[in-house]
């Protein structure tokens, strides 16, 4: 069965809201081109933060000529200084139709995550973007900046609904090929596409931006046994494609499955450490700022 999307006030919640303001999330550098902020970037230019020497040129800025090297050596050089400006963050949101199935529907654990870290951004003066995905991607919102936009977002966000399948490859490759400016590209789904890892995990390769996995799990999906009706002789139903499989649930079976399970949550962490990428899984039946504190070390995640 389907459960109800959050409503508005369910999500905007101010307790929330207000949790969400000891954290910080910052990328090592973002590409020069956005606007002036506070993040790190490539960009040389206006700044506080002093970045090398190089020689003056006609119309460059007197002020920033370093008259004790003029008085060493002659000739005459200017200071360049690290601009910061401001981070673009991209979020892929996963709104398949099995992310709304369950008595602890993923999808509002991924909108919770999504709108925590969207604050976060938002706060900081730095902006987003919402791609919404089931069977294709969405682009909702290229770039949102600004503190007062976060209940624009948070409408964006509530309003979702289930849609079909899950097009997770296909979706990150159409967001690769979008010429985006690089920065944070934040991927909230339970990664769990038709087409299998070896679909998805290839599809990442191809972002130029830094990338963060949200990994959205419930008990059962490790234990199936936690699943009061997974007993005995089952009709299971896929519930995106409406196919069905009878199954006889035995010991054997339950230790397979569990394997099976091991075995994709492992290569998706590994992929993800082999990547540079940063991986946080998020248990949908818990509080979502406790398990994304864990993850904001000292209140800071540095990317």
């Amino acid at each position: 069965m389907n459960a109800p999307p959050l409503s508005f006030d369910a999500l905007f919640d101010p307790a929330f809201l207000t949790r969400v303001q000891q954290f910080a999330l910052s990328l090592d550098r973002v590409q020069k081109g956005g606007r002036l902020a506070e993040q790190t970037s490539t960009a040389r230019g206006q700044g506080i933060d002093f970045a090398d020497f190089r020689p003056y040129v006609a119309g460059d800025d007197l002020r920033t000529i370093d008259w004790n090297i003029y008085q060493r050596l002659g000739r005459l050089f200017v200071r360049v200084f690290e601009e910061r400006q401001d981070m673009p963050v991209y979020f892929l949101v996963d709104v398949s139709k099995s992310m709304f199935t369950g008595e602890s529907p993923r999808i509002a654990a991924g909108l919770r995550a999504t709108l925590a870290l969207a604050a976060i951004v938002l706060g900081q003066h730095d902006s987003i973007g919402l791609f919404p995905f089931s069977d294709a991607m969405t682009i909702q919102t290229r770039h949102l900046s600004g503190k007062n936009n976060l209940v624009r977002a948070a409408r964006y966000l509530a309003d979702y609904e289930p849609g079909g399948g899950t097009a997770l490859a296909e979706s990150i490759e159409r967001l690769a090929s979008m010429r985006l400016r690089r920065g944070l590209a934040v991927v909230v789904s339970d990664f769990f596409d038709e087409a299998g890892l070896d679909r998805v995990l290839p599809a990442l390769t191809l972002l130029q931006h830094r990338v963060l996995l949200v990994q959205l799990v419930r008990p059962e999906d490790a234990d199936p046994t936690r699943h009061p009706a997974l007993n005995g002789d089952v009709a299971l139903e896929d519930c995106e494609t409406g196919a069905q499989v009878e199954l006889t649930i035995t010991p054997d079976l339950l230790a397979r499955y569990q394997q099976a399970y091991g075995a994709f949550n492992d290569r998706l962490q590994t992929s993800a450490i082999e990547r540079g990428h940063a991986l946080v899984r998020i248990d949908a039946s818990r509080d979502v700022l406790d398990q994304l504190s864990t993850v904001f070390r000292g209140g800071k995640l540095a990317l």
